[in-house]
């Protein structure tokens, strides 16, 4: 059996997918995107932006061009995905038609911006899925932006959904939600670690992720070419707010970010050593370095592992078998 088979058990599987989420908006940049992400591999995601990328009065046309490059040769990897406009938008069914009739069965996921709460993403949901099945799709995973009030609010219930594979932190419309009674310090850094309700908000979406088994990603950094700030953003969302995953809205912040949410390379052989041990004693107890282990760190170690490759590290051969 499979590691995950044996640890798993009774219990759901965490969601594992790349730690980066890169959006891109024009055609120009989506075909950057895909190139950079043909060169490096599927160690991150590209997001083609249909609800901030369109221009007005062209949303049938971009929607359409999201969808021919997902279909595309040049989307090596089936790691690109599609945000379309928002659930009372006149283009959003538009969008998801469009994209589903053409590349619904090479998108890697939805993504839903400005839900109101869990019933109006349930039939955003009913929607996509009757498209996406037409299309002979019938498990395009979604993911949700939380960055209204109400979304907030029911985001425990947002996660519990099936269909939801990850949810991200729309910080800057959340903020705004507030008509200035949360500063605009607060979108970027310090501010948004420090901020009681910011901070608090990434607390309970990461939470809300954790216990249904789901992806927590945090918000973008707005200093789009201080790399050192961006470097610091990911260690802080990953570290301090349990985030497993971050948008990217320059190529050069790919990079920074997954550094930031991969494991130390001793913690890595750590977990190696130690699951390959219990793997060798069919996954009862071990002793390693005078430690006890069992099956509740071997479900940890496990995750390291999953973060590592994730992340874009390349493990050694005799890990083959435990990711």
């Amino acid at each position: 059996m499979h590691p995950s088979e044996v640890l798993f058990q009774g219990t759901q599987q965490p969601i594992s997918i790349p730690a980066c989420d890169h959006y891109a908006g024009s055609e120009k940049l989506m075909h950057k995107s895909m190139a950079l992400q043909q060169q490096m591999g599927p160690v991150f995601d590209i997001t083609f932006d249909c609800e901030d990328g369109a221009a007005a009065g062209n949303e049938a046309a971009h929607a359409q061009l999201v969808a021919n490059l997902i279909a595309s040769a040049e989307n090596q990897h089936g790691r690109i995905g599609a945000r379309v406009h928002d659930v009372a938008s006149p283009y959003f069914e538009q969008d998801i038609a469009l994209i589903c009739a053409t590349a619904a069965t090479r998108l890697a996921y939805l993504v839903i911006p400005k839900v109101d709460g869990v019933e109006q993403l349930r039939t955003a949901i009913a929607v996509v899925m009757r498209h996406a099945q037409a299309a002979g799709r019938s498990d395009l995973p979604i993911h949700v932006l939380i960055e209204t009030h109400g979304a907030l609010h029911e985001v425990w219930e947002i996660a519990a959904l099936p269909e939801v594979e990850c949810l991200s932190f729309g910080i800057m419309d959340f903020v705004s939600a507030h008509y200035g009674a949360v500063p605009g310090a607060a979108m970027q850094s310090p501010g948004q670690f420090t901020h009681p309700l910011i901070a608090g908000a990434k607390l309970k979406i990461a939470a809300a992720c954790h216990a249904h088994g789901k992806i927590a990603s945090h918000n973008v950094t707005t200093a789009i070419r201080d790399l050192s700030v961006v470097a610091d953003d990911a260690a802080r969302a990953a570290n301090e707010f349990a985030f497993t995953r971050m948008w990217s809205i320059h190529p050069d912040q790919i990079v920074p970010i997954l550094a930031a949410f991969a494991p130390a390379e001793e913690e890595v052989g750590i977990a190696i050593d130690i699951l390959a041990a219990a793997q060798a004693l069919q996954w009862g107890p071990i002793q390693h370095r005078g430690k006890l282990h069992d099956r509740a760190s071997y479900r940890y170690y496990w995750t390291i592992l999953q973060k590592a490759r994730r992340s874009g590290q390349v493990l050694p051969q005799k890990a083959a078998s435990l990711v």
